[in-house]
């Protein structure tokens, strides 16, 4: 399976990455981050490749996805793992913000969708989009609007494909909260967060029933996301989600 994964040089990306590699899938790993991405392919092993990409750069993400065709021969799925979340109240969220969340979180999906889009029809590929919990099971987290409105245009964005391109499995993968793996393959999630906000903003997420209480493994998600790509010739699976179970009241 010639799989690439966008966003693969830390977090989930980075764990979907490697764990696709070690489970036998021929990948090729995309990020910005040049150190982090050649660390990450050698820790999948194998002939892994690292190429750069900014997914906010059209010409970038154009001929990234060439180099990776090129030097997989083609793609039968495509993984898109980027997601940024910054943390401040709507009222406080400037057009730049907005801008970043947008460029990140739904355009660059949907370019390197695009530059993807042959090698896809060629295989009749898959391709998967990680999406969240915040957009698409509970209510927007307060101080979260930027990234949940982003993630529900993505699932939008994931649908507006499926529907002109019936032949490749589009799914969406709504994903709770899971920290990733160690080092660089954690979450980078809140690494920008103003922690005083998020002190000031987690009673409220407590009080809400937003917390789950409890976290996903990460091989998990590993394992689910492999089944959906090798069942994406015969199976059609536009939704699927990833939440661990609540902790049981004591």
């Amino acid at each position: 399976m010639r799989t690439v994964i966008v966003g693969g040089s830390s977090g989930l990306g980075r764990c979907i990455g490697v764990g696709l590699a070690r489970r036998g899938a021929q990948v090729a790993l995309l990020a910005r981050r040049r150190r982090q991405l050649e660390d990450a392919a050698r820790e999948a092993g194998g002939a892994t490749l690292a190429i750069p990409c900014d997914v906010t750069d059209e010409d970038s993400c154009t001929s990234a996805i060439a180099e990776a065709i090129a030097g997989l021969g083609g793609i039968d799925a495509l993984v898109y793992a980027p997601g940024i979340g910054p943390l401040a109240r709507l009222i406080d969220t400037d057009a730049a913000t907005w801008r970043r969340a947008f460029d990140t979180n739904v355009i660059g999906a949907a370019l390197v969708t695009r530059a993807a889009m042959d090698a896809l029809t060629t295989s009749a590929g898959t391709a998967v989009y990680l999406s969240s919990v915040s957009a698409s099971v509970t209510p927007p987290w307060p101080g979260l609007g930027a990234y949940a409105v982003s993630k529900a245009a993505l699932d939008k964005l994931v649908e507006a494909w499926r529907s002109e391109h019936p032949g490749i499995g589009f799914t969406r993968v709504i994903v709770g909260d899971c920290t990733g793996g160690e080092g660089d393959s954690q979450t980078q999630f809140t690494a920008e967060w103003d922690m005083d906000l998020a002190a000031e903003l987690f009673p409220i997420w407590l009080e809400r029933n937003l917390l789950s209480g409890s976290l996903i493994d990460v091989d998990d998600l590993v394992g689910m996301v492999d089944a959906v790509l090798r069942g994406g010739a015969t199976l059609s699976t536009p939704s699927i989600s990833i939440i661990p179970r609540p902790v049981p009241p004591t």
